[in-house]
């Protein structure tokens, strides 16, 4: 991956955007888009549109999403202590002793999330997952009216996790479900910089995901695409102790997903397997049997229908701070995409 692509990652996946807050990543998206995208436009959802050609008979929707899981403050107690509740799916049991940050009125707030410490724990209870209810955060404040001097009531706060760099082009980070979704559709935008193609395409990098595709309900109205992909993470099964004959659906490094299912229109499903092969592009094909949690969701049904195609990129650990996914993987999917955008023709029919 160049190094200007492999930067605005890091960016991208390190500055916290939480449901409901995602302006700081759409700024860094708008920024970094600026020099292959004909217009930058937000609505009032907060969607981001990165759009090339834009007069084009055949709309093309590239959606990939921005917000990320976090929490909420929703308690001050007389100590200074901070109760939360979750933003999107949260699984209390990796929040035990992370450090936080509190995105409060007048700056970050560093904290750490607390709890009782096994010597004081009763012996039956040790090693029993907590509830949320059972965690606070710390900010280090005397007491309540220090707190509030920092913090307010419903403020997001994010696990202060930063981007680290393995072997084999493999990285890890806090919020790659989905910032490499929307990386992987502004890399396509990128990529089309250079080529010739016969279709509007608006790369959306859509809000609110996380707390049911709300997102890419109004982007979908707001563009009107005839067809459209949603690239998303998908669960990556190559590791210890999970039944991957159960849960069966990709590995790191072995190209991004293509899903098949009543989520996905047959013929956008056959042209990226196609492109696939003929391009050498690897890549993963996986079941979907029905709706998929993904903005391709609401895509599909949206207005009189869009024929919606789903990419995803394998990620282990989803919703913990260290999600791991390959930068190949999402090189690949985003030279798939491009090739496929290159050979819609105004008129192509999509319908099955």
């Amino acid at each position: 991956m160049k190094k200007d692509s492999l930067d605005f990652l890091k960016k991208l996946v390190t500055t916290p955007s939480p449901s409901g807050f995602e302006s700081p990543v759409q700024a860094l998206c708008a920024e970094y888009a600026r020099g292959f995208a004909d217009e930058i436009y937000k609505d009032v959802h907060g969607n981001q549109y990165h759009v090339r050609n834009a007069g084009a008979e055949l709309r093309v929707m590239l959606a990939g999403h921005v917000d990320e899981i976090g929490l909420m403050i929703n308690d001050i107690d007389d100590k200074g202590f901070l109760g939360f509740v979750a933003i999107g799916g949260i699984d209390a049991s990796v929040l035990d002793g992370q450090r936080v940050v509190v995105h409060g009125k007048k700056g970050p707030v560093p904290g750490v999330i607390g709890r009782t410490a096994i010597h004081l724990t009763d012996q039956e209870d040790r090693g029993k997952p907590l509830k949320l209810h059972q965690l606070w955060i710390d900010i280090g404040a005397k007491g309540k009216n220090d707190a509030e001097k920092v913090v307010s009531i419903g403020d997001p706060v994010t696990v202060d996790a930063g981007f680290l760099e393995l072997r084999n082009e493999c990285v890890a980070a806090r919020g790659f479900d989905d910032r490499i979704g929307a990386f992987v559709i502004l890399e396509t935008l990128k990529l089309l910089a250079k080529r010739k193609f016969d279709c509007a395409v608006y790369a959306v990098t859509t809000v609110q995901e996380e707390i049911g595709l709300r997102g890419a309900v109004t982007s979908s109205y707001g563009c009107k695409p005839h067809v459209g992909l949603a690239v998303d993470v998908g669960h990556a099964v190559d590791y210890p102790h999970v039944d991957a004959r159960r849960h069966r659906e990709g590995k790191i490094g072995a190209g991004p997903i293509l899903y098949r299912g009543p989520n996905i229109n047959p013929i956008v499903g056959k042209q990226l397997l196609e492109i696939a092969r003929k391009q050498k592009i690897p890549y993963q094909i996986a079941a979907a049997p029905r709706a998929t949690g993904t903005d391709a969701n609401v895509m599909q049904i949206s207005r009189d229908g869009v024929a919606t195609g789903l990419i995803g990129i394998p990620n282990r650990y989803m919703h913990s701070p260290v999600e791991l996914i390959s930068l190949q993987d999402a090189q690949h999917a985003a030279e798939l995409i491009a090739e496929w955008i290159c050979t819609l023709k105004p008129g192509t029919s999509f319908i099955p």
